[in-house]
């Protein structure tokens, strides 16, 4: 999506920005989208004599009243901009080269408000965007979740969401009792508890759609962002995600690639945790199906 013209900012952003960067002031500031349900916006700023010449600002200021029917949606809203404020601050200086995130250079909790200063991922590289990644930008993908997942293998989501996904069954009960693929409807709480249970935990994305990734020029390296639903679960959630809409040969070729990766990571743990995740990987399939279902309805 190309940048846009963004609305001036506040005095408390400008201040922000400008103390994170040592910057003399905002020259100017682009919106580059909404967030979901107008909750707030995603702009890129460019300073004045600062440390870097733009910066990424995150800034949600949901409604101050919502309807009776979107509380549930509005609560989870809420506490995904909390979970993408701690992850930044908490947790996000332990991913390496190989699952690259944008730095946290400044944060505000204000009253309904969340800000976030970000890297600007497009300076360091990052500006390339595809839909539908294929070949070496799949495969850049694969080894960015492998990366991440062994990173935070068995931590504790302190902070986070305790079950990680924008699709978690807990937070979609409106959601479960729209939908009409009955067989999916009645074995939702049998996969939701598979996918909980596993040995093997680590911290998923939990929206690594193909439009949270942002590639080099070549395709063949990515970084991340959007990390409002990240959590505890398995890895294989993110892949169901991701692998969605590929045909079959493209999905086994992308497991197999993943796991290659994830096993030289993680070491004498990798061939139990590859068999664990493999018997899970239809289920987590199963599991975000049910949430579309629903939400579609």
């Amino acid at each position: 999506m190309r940048d846009a013209p963004a609305p001036a900012m506040n005095e408390t952003i400008r201040a922000l920005v400008c103390n994170a960067t040592h910057a003399r002031g905002v020259s100017s500031a682009t919106r580059i989208q909404s967030l979901w349900s107008g909750y707030g916006e995603l702009s890129r700023v460019h300073v004045e004599g600062g440390d870097a010449p733009s910066v990424v600002v995150k800034w949600a200021k949901p409604p101050r009243e919502v309807a009776r029917s979107s509380v549930t949606s509005d609560e989870r809203k809420r506490r995904s901009y909390e979970v993408e404020t701690r992850f930044y601050r908490d947790h996000a200086s332990r991913c390496g080269p190989g699952s690259v995130v944008p730095r946290l250079l400044a944060h505000h909790e204000g009253d309904n408000e969340w800000v976030l200063v970000l890297e600007d991922l497009d300076a360091r590289g990052f500006a390339e965007r595809t839909w539908s990644p294929q070949g070496s930008a799949l495969e850049a993908c694969l080894a960015w979740l492998a990366s991440f997942h062994a990173t935070f293998l068995h931590a504790a989501p302190k902070g986070l969401w305790e079950v990680g996904t924008y699709w978690h069954l807990a937070t979609r009960r409106d959601e479960l009792a729209r939908m009409t693929d009955t067989r999916l409807k009645s074995a939702a709480a049998t996969l939701d508890r598979a996918l909980s249970s596993a040995r093997y935990r680590t911290f998923v994305h939990g929206d690594a759609k193909p439009a949270n990734f942002c590639f080099t020029p070549s395709k063949d390296r990515v970084a991340a962002v959007d990390f409002q639903y990240v959590g505890g679960g398995v890895g294989v959630k993110d892949l169901a995600y991701l692998l969605d809409d590929v045909d079959s040969r493209v999905e086994a070729h992308a497991l197999d690639t993943y796991f290659m990766k994830l096993r030289a990571i993680v070491g004498a743990e990798g061939e139990a945790l590859e068999h664990e995740w493999r018997a899970l990987y239809p289920l987590a399939k199963d599991d975000f199906r049910r949430f579309l279902d629903g939400w579609r309805r």
